[in-house]
């Protein structure tokens, strides 16, 4: 009984390292500014593109309970560029609201490292991330259409 237990804990096991392996787009950094409302958002992220295959697609600011609030879609990789700051904006937010700053990489999806905070306090590392947050947002426009080389 024992090796089929031991057997199951080492698959088990395996396959979380894999998914622990898959390559990430990590968020770095995060500043804002603007006005409430319409702030704009700079944020830098790191990923292990290498072309059209496998690259960041897009960074997202996304409210505490899973709601889509912004997204930068990116329509190109960024191999010779890491880390790589982008703009986007404007983003509908308070000052004070809460929010987390995540990537997207294709075509493994989210994962990677997410910030959380506000504009007012500023953005942090966002270890405390449920499993899973959110996903359904890798199907909500808008999307990438192309990749250009």
């Amino acid at each position: 009984m024992l090796p089929i237990r031991a057997a199951a804990l080492v698959a088990l096991l395996a396959a979380a390292t894999a998914a622990a392996t898959e390559p990430q787009a990590d968020v770095l950094r995060v500043a804002a500014k603007g006005k409430p409302g319409a702030y704009a958002f700079a944020v830098t992220v790191k990923s292990p593109d290498r072309g059209c295959d496998r690259y960041a697609n897009w960074w997202e600011v996304v409210s505490p309970d899973g709601r889509l609030l912004f997204r930068r879609v990116l329509m190109h990789s960024h191999p010779d560029e890491q880390p790589f700051t982008r703009p986007g904006g404007p983003v509908p937010i308070s000052a004070e609201e809460t929010v987390i700053v995540r990537a997207h990489f294709h075509p493994t999806g989210y994962g990677g490292a997410a910030m959380r905070g506000s504009v007012a306090k500023g953005f942090t590392a966002w270890s405390e991330a449920p499993p899973g947050f959110a996903s359904e947002l890798a199907r909500e426009k808008p999307l990438p259409t192309e990749c250009w080389r």
